[in-house]
């Protein structure tokens, strides 16, 4: 397990995992937010995406956290193990909101930004929490059939569904066998 993207619908807990799991292994995370998003929410254009992406999973040891979809094949193609948080609905929603919460009332800017979350911008049809409402059902057939692909086949998938599973899983992560045997199981 040396190139890991951590994937799953908003709310799932890709970055707070990734960033866990990059820590244990003692190698970079690698967060897509952080490198498409700029100043006053203004995405990157698609080959600047892209060739930040490119560089920043040039490495032999990552773990990349996100959804971006121009960016994914790059991710999945150079990745060895995937691992898909798919939680609930009702997980990731809970999660959103109190996020969303913790950061309007905090005012903290994301990404060495200035960007801020705030509860108005949570309160439409743009939002995080319809976003998770209209998409959640989707994604996870979505990733079903990603990773049924033949052409994802090198790679090695954790799907973990529930909070314990997730913590259950990071916590039997051991580096000192991880680069030699790898974890190869899936987590109910």
């Amino acid at each position: 397990m040396n190139r890991v993207a951590v994937v799953g619908t908003s709310g799932s807990g890709k970055t707070t995992v990734a960033a866990a799991l990059a820590r244990r292994l003692g190698v970079p995370h690698i967060e897509l937010d952080r490198l498409y998003w700029g100043p006053n929410w203004t995405g990157a254009d698609e080959e600047t995406f892209r060739a930040r992406v490119r560089e920043a999973t040039s490495a032999d040891r990552w773990v990349c956290d996100g959804n971006y979809a121009p960016v994914r094949p790059t991710i999945l193609a150079r990745a060895d193990t995937a691992v898909w948080l798919d939680l609930s609905l009702r997980t990731c929603l809970r999660r959103i909101v109190a996020r969303t919460f913790r950061r309007a009332r905090s005012g903290e800017g994301l990404w060495g930004t200035d960007n801020r979350e705030s509860w108005r911008d949570q309160l439409g049809r743009d939002s995080l929490i319809w976003w998770v409402l209209t998409t959640h059902r989707r994604r996870r057939r979505e990733y079903e059939a990603r990773f049924a692909d033949p052409a994802l086949a090198h790679l090695r998938v954790i799907r973990l569904r529930s909070p314990a599973a997730v913590a259950s899983w990071l916590e039997g992560v051991d580096p000192a066998t991880v680069e030699s045997s790898g974890i190869e199981r899936e987590a109910e």
